[in-house]
């Protein structure tokens, strides 16, 4: 039998309208021959309720229901704050921490304030994305990237997004707010997620 043939992948929809991630994703998949779109751009007008437990349950719920409604293949993460002192929270819930439509700066704050007491020796941290994509033939691909650090005292850096300005990854004197995107995307949850995607995408 010959080898399954397999959809070339020329555009992939992002099942979020976030900026900074579209930004992010563009960003690192910038010399591969993909167009990244969002949801807008596609035209999909859907909020898909992240009501799962874990990155995995939520990353393909997002793609399955966007996937429903383009020919496209569709690409969906689920990222998050795991910080073990806090039972790995906030995880899942780390885009509302603070409750829902909360900012940056307000998840940041309780974030702080549930460390307030907590030593430096234990304030060890993971930044996790897990990526689903569907692909046109609606094969599904879920891959997952991950980045340890700690979080700091107090915010520093005007760059990324999210808790970026508290996390400083193992190896670094610079919080991700203090990196430059592309010193970021060298290493992030997120690059080292959409690595093995093209390492999974090359082996098909």
């Amino acid at each position: 039998m010959g080898e399954k043939r397999v959809t070339r992948i020329d555009k992939v929809v992002l099942a979020s309208n976030n900026e900074h991630k579209l930004i992010e994703i563009r960003n690192i998949l910038k010399n591969l021959s993909i167009d990244v779109i969002s949801l807008k751009d596609a035209g999909i007008d859907i909020d898909v309720e992240e009501d799962g437990l874990t990155f995995e349950e939520n990353s393909f719920k997002k793609a399955n229901e966007v996937k429903k409604l383009t020919k496209h293949a569709v690409l969906a993460d689920d990222s998050g704050l795991q910080v073990y002192a806090l039972g790995l929270s906030p995880g899942v819930y780390s885009a509302r921490y603070a409750g829902e439509n909360a900012t940056d700066e307000e998840n940041n704050t309780k974030l702080l304030n549930e460390m307030e007491n907590v030593q430096d020796s234990k304030r060890g941290a993971r930044f996790v994305t897990v990526l689903t994509l569907i692909t046109p033939d609606n094969e599904k691909i879920v891959v997952r990237g991950e980045v340890r650090g700690v979080i700091e005292k107090s915010p520093r850096g005007e760059n990324g997004f999210g808790y970026d300005p508290l996390f400083t990854p193992d190896g670094y004197t610079s919080t991700f707010g203090e990196l430059s995107m592309d010193e970021k995307n060298s290493m992030s949850h997120r690059s080292r997620a959409l690595e093995n995607l093209r390492n999974k995408l090359k082996r098909l």
